[in-house]
């Protein structure tokens, strides 16, 4: 295998692939529906089952998916909308404050 026969291999295995089009739809929609079914699970969760520590596994684990992906749905809602707050913005100060703001509003929006 020559040079340069390896180096065009190497360039067609490393060509960046488009993901499929509906992939944020997606990635949203399976967020949304694991942060819902981590709080099915800690609402139907008992306090009284508390007494025993072989039961805090299950809310535990429900607490973390829940706000995992609430967090990652905050974050993929705030990075669809990065663009128009970069044209909007007048130096990257500006730019902040409007991701923290918009970052901020879309968490509240998601909290009950």
């Amino acid at each position: 295998m020559s040079t340069t026969e390896f180096e065009g291999r190497l360039r067609d295995a490393l060509r960046p692939v488009d993901p499929p089009e509906d992939l944020a739809v997606r990635v949203e929609r399976t967020l949304v529906s694991l942060a819902e079914l981590a709080a099915d699970e800690l609402e139907a969760w008992e306090l009284s089952a508390m007494r025993d520590p072989r039961n805090w596994l299950r809310p535990a684990v429900a607490g973390v998916v829940g706000a995992s992906a609430g967090t990652a749905l905050v974050v993929l809602r705030a990075r669809a909308r990065h663009r128009r707050r970069r044209a909007q913005s007048k130096n990257v100060l500006d730019l902040a404050e409007r991701t923290v703001r918009d970052l901020a509003e879309e968490a509240r929006r998601l909290l009950p």
